[in-house]
């Protein structure tokens, strides 16, 4: 048989008992292939001019996943060749040289890799629709499908994994390369190298990582900066600390506590956990590290989400919006432009007025964070420019006595302001409240409607009021176009330099367009790595446990025959099995999880609700998170259950 045959031979057999990581290399590709075929398309990149910063993002994205998935190739090689020294050493002994077995190990590995480039590439062409169809959702376009084959793409795909595979097999090369048979055929014996010795220091450090990790918690929820970061850093010490020294820490637990030792099954898991953790310490916690960083990754994708869509949403609820600063008309220009080159359905033009005192404020102040900008006094509108403005938006008609008082707030202010503070006394009527309305209303600015909230009042009664400033509202019966909305700010600069007063133009076309731009450019890098992230160290995790198959089954054909039956087999595997799969789990959600909930609460008040609050956004994570997660699981746990439990 020639080397080639036989390379070609061994890598089947190594594709088929590393089938996750096999698969786990496919995904690679695809994910490759799917986003860099998004930065290569026309359609995707002249939907907006936004998306020139696409490209700039997956490629910075890109090399750190290539770092990753680098790093997985990399330890899975160093992995099989542990595993495969005695075999490698025997080809030596039978008249190989050692420049052969590490063609062939090389050759092996290599055409591994091709089969996962090819079938990733086939798979990223599917991935790549999915993409495009969220991308062209995002933009309000009509996705339909067409085949599209990027060569650009396949050609720094390709590249990638080059440069993938021949950082990953050099070092692998070169140890088959220089190894003695004998250094070769024991390889499989050698773990990693202990950093703390055992004994007494091993103990005391075990003791000062759980300390530690208890205070890194409590400083992290804390929710303060500075006692944040130290918190991290506590924890991060935590982690090396707890996975070098855990070997040592659970027998000093048990000699302090031998009635624990031998109750139900402890014994058997702990001893299997402490001798696996004893070899991979140093890996645990950067698994439980990188874990952190998926994390992360998943929640800041979600906030910066919730972020452009609320801040676009506010903004966007009328076709097109113009307000002037203070209480100066509005400019001619605008509207003889709006009358030669937009198609104006209809539009309301009016006033926001100023209440006698901020009595609203005021109560808002009392009971949260809340920022005035330019308004001294509570804002107020007229009940018929209300009415207009709803119809031109879309919302339901509201009625209003005139005896009456209505509030339009944004959401956060709503639990604050409901049932308003009873009769008040605007422009010299007493007032009573009579309903309070949350819809999208053009409220975060100071030239918006109220900054958060304002007032609904009989018109007689707003009119004896002064003015704050003067708005226009447009509906359009087609939306507003880039070159158009690029006219409006044009003349509103030229104002702001001719008059040195500042007017606010917003399209809902431009906002919704910008606020999908954002989302592809900040959002999907953030997915792409935090895919990476996982796929990469759930694989990890996996191979060690299923290269252990051998030595489970042993330990467990051992205890049959001393009479332990399948249930409690079963059990005891089911337990050791969650233990290593939890623990470089629980650190990572300790640190991410204070970590999103301060992301999610500094953007401007009124942004983060709904199903961008930050509550729902660290459970949308979790729950991605584990999702994957548990895929990687169960195929590495019936793995292992059919291969090591012995039937009865």
């Amino acid at each position: 048989m020639t080397l080639s045959k036989l390379s070609m031979r061994n890598a089947k057999r190594q594709a088929g008992d590393y089938l996750i990581y096999f698969a786990t290399i496919i995904m690679a590709a695809a994910l490759l292939y799917a986003f860099h075929g998004l930065i290569f398309s026309q359609e995707i990149m002249e939907l907006s001019r936004s998306m020139a910063l696409l490209p700039t993002m997956v490629i910075m994205a890109s090399i750190v996943v290539v770092c990753i998935f680098g790093w997985l190739v990399s330890y899975a090689a160093n992995f099989m060749l542990t595993r495969r020294s005695r075999e490698l050493g025997l080809y030596i002994l039978i008249g190989l040289e050692n420049r052969q077995v590490a063609r062939l190990f090389f050759q092996e590995n290599l055409a591994v890799g091709g089969w996962a480039l090819a079938m990733g590439i086939l798979l990223g062409n599917l991935l790549f629709q999915i993409l495009r169809a969220i991308v062209l959702t995002l933009f309000g376009q009509l996705y339909r499908f067409t085949f599209v084959f990027s060569l650009k793409a396949v050609g720094v795909t390709a590249l990638y994994f080059v440069l993938i595979y021949l950082y990953a097999l050099k070092r692998s090369r070169k140890k088959i390369r220089t190894f003695k048979i004998c250094e070769l055929i024991y390889y499989d014996r050698k773990n990693e190298e202990e950093v703390i010795h055992t004994g007494r220091k091993r103990r005391w450090i075990f003791g000062l990582s759980i300390v530690l990790g208890a205070v890194g918690t409590v400083l992290l929820l804390a929710g303060d900066v500075f006692t944040g970061v130290l918190g991290a850093l506590c924890v991060i010490m935590f982690l090396y600390g707890f996975f070098l020294s855990f070997a040592s820490g659970v027998p000093a637990f048990f000699d302090k506590h031998p009635g624990k030792k031998y109750k139900g099954q402890n014994l058997l898991v702990f001893r299997t956990l402490t001798a696996k953790l004893g070899t991979m310490g140093i890996t645990m916690a950067t698994i439980s590290l990188l874990f952190t960083a998926t994390l992360i990754s998943e929640g800041a994708g979600l906030v910066f989400h919730g972020l452009f869509k609320g801040r676009a949403a506010e903004k966007a609820c009328f076709d097109l919006y113009v307000a002037s600063e203070r209480e100066r008309e509005l400019s001619e220009e605008y509207m003889d432009y709006m009358k030669e080159n937009i198609s104006v359905e209809d539009s309301v033009l009016y006033n926001i007025y100023l209440g006698e005192d901020a009595r609203f404020m005021d109560h808002i102040e009392s009971h949260i964070v809340y920022y005035q900008y330019s308004y001294n006094q509570d804002p107020l509108m007229r009940y018929s420019d209300y009415a207009a403005l709803r119809s031109l938006a879309g919302y339901a008609p509201t009625e209003l006595s005139q005896e009456g008082y209505l509030i339009h707030s944004m959401v956060y202010l709503e639990e604050v302001l409901k049932g308003g503070l009873g009769a008040t006394v605007i422009g010299g009527a007493s007032l009573e409240f009579e309903g309070i309305h949350t819809e999208y209303f053009m409220q975060s600015y100071g030239t918006g409607n109220g900054h958060g909230y304002f007032l609904v009042v009989p018109d007689e009664v707003a009119e004896s009021c002064p003015i704050h400033h003067r708005a226009l509202a447009v509906r359009t019966t087609a939306p507003v176009t880039e070159e158009q909305y690029d006219a409006l700010c044009a003349i509103r600069d030229s104002l702001e330099l001719r008059d040195k007063m500042y007017d606010q133009v917003t399209s809902k076309a431009a906002e919704e367009a910008e606020a999908a731009a954002m989302t592809a450019v900040g959002v999907f890098p953030l997915y792409f790595l935090a895919l990476a992230l996982i796929m990469t160290t759930a694989t990890i995790l996996a191979i060690q446990q299923l290269a252990e198959t051998q030595r489970y089954r042993t330990q467990f054909e051992l205890l049959r025959k001393l009479g332990m039956d399948r249930k409690e087999m079963g059990k005891a595997l089911r337990t050791q099995f969650a233990l290593y799969y939890t623990m470089p789990v629980v650190p990572s959600i300790v640190i991410s999880v204070p970590f999103i909930l301060n992301l999610a609460k500094s953007p401007e008040p009124g942004v983060m609700v709904g199903m961008s609050s930050p509550e729902v956004i660290v459970c949308i994570a979790l729950a991605v998170f584990f999702l994957i997660y548990a895929m990687y699981i169960l195929i590495a746990y019936t793995g292992l259950k059919r291969n090591v439990l012995p039937e009865i």
